[in-house]
């Protein structure tokens, strides 16, 4: 398990982060029109998974804004911002950003996406939503770069996440 804070509060998570080298299982997730998407469906693009615990917090909404402006310039690679809020919310908050680089994806029905990747936050306010965390992975779903943010509160280490696909 991984110790994370929430307002210099502590709290942790439900185990810890893929190695690096390692390949990724795949999921099922939902999308913003209700689809069920895998990591398979993504099979041959390099991803960047931007998970955070709801697009309704300021650092979660800047993480997808931020790597929506770097998507744009980024050669066969497929941001995917994980969350556990319901897809309806993640797409209104995408329509409202002007967001269309990053895909949205829901892990709301059973939360199967943070508890196989250890990073479900298992106590305190948060719990059972999403560390915030950042996956890198390569065309074949190989991790490439893993970041455990420490405080909740805080941004992820975009440049270093970006410096992974390069």
């Amino acid at each position: 398990m991984a110790h994370i804070t929430l307002g210099g509060t502590a709290t942790e998570t439900s185990g810890t982060l893929p190695k690096l080298e390692a390949t990724l299982s795949n999921f099922k997730l939902t999308a913003t029109d209700l689809s069920t998407k895998q990591l398979k469906d993504y099979d041959g693009h390099r991803k960047i998974l931007n998970i955070f615990p709801s697009v309704d917090t300021g650092v979660c909404a800047t993480s997808a804004r931020k790597f929506n402006e770097q998507a744009s310039q980024l050669d066969n690679t497929k941001v995917l911002c994980i969350s556990r809020d319901l897809p309806f919310a993640q797409a209104r908050f995408c329509a409202a950003e002007g967001l269309d680089n990053v895909e949205m994806l829901s892990d709301f029905k059973d939360g199967s996406f943070g508890k196989a990747n250890g990073l479900e936050i298992t106590n305190g306010a948060f719990e059972g939503l999403h560390s915030r965390v950042v996956l890198v992975l390569d065309e074949n779903n190989n991790v490439l770069h893993t970041e455990q943010v420490p405080e909740i509160g805080q941004e992820p280490d975009y440049q270093k996440a970006l410096n992974a696909l390069k």
